[in-house]
């Protein structure tokens, strides 16, 4: 299963990949994350991979991320008109998945986010689930980039939403 999903964020390029990149930041806007700690390697950087816990409901779901692509290295004085890309594979029981998020200057104070998602299931259960339910993941990937814009943008943090 692939698909697409874009937002603009209304900040300019080099302030929104400091932010989405500040492992200090990510509870504030991945709605359910429990856990984000690097098993090898440092946060953010190619290669490392880190242990991932969700809480959704009453379920947990545990998986690895592992980074495989950030480019440029360094976050800070991105060159006008540079492209910038955050990739990463992640696996779960029954599910691997790729992710590849790319980060554009749409005007000086805008930046646009377009994320790349693939998912391949093994085991009956996952199956039946990519199968009944390929809108569930792309409205989850959806709702972490409209959760982050909140953040960015208006310093809203989901563990504090009502509901």
């Amino acid at each position: 299963m692939e698909y697409t999903v874009s937002i603009e964020i209304a900040l300019p390029l080099e302030r929104t990949v400091q932010l989405l990149a500040e492992p200090a930041h990510m509870s504030k806007w991945l709605r359910g994350l429990v856990l984000h700690e690097p098993l090898s390697g440092t946060h953010g950087q190619v290669g490392t991979t880190s242990r991932v816990v969700f809480l959704s409901g009453k379920q947990q779901m545990e998986c690895t991320e592992t980074i495989t692509r950030r480019e440029p290295a360094d976050l800070h004085g991105i060159p006008e008109g540079q492209v910038v890309h955050f990739e990463r594979e992640i696996v779960a029981e029954g599910m691997w998945s790729a992710v590849c998020d790319r980060l554009t200057e749409a005007d000086p104070e805008t930046t646009l986010w377009v994320s790349e998602n693939e998912y391949r299931f093994s085991g009956a259960m996952m199956r039946v689930v990519g199968f009944l339910m390929p809108g569930a993941f792309r409205k989850q990937s959806l709702q972490h980039m409209q959760d982050f814009k909140a953040f960015a943008e208006q310093g809203k943090d989901v563990r504090e939403a009502k509901g």
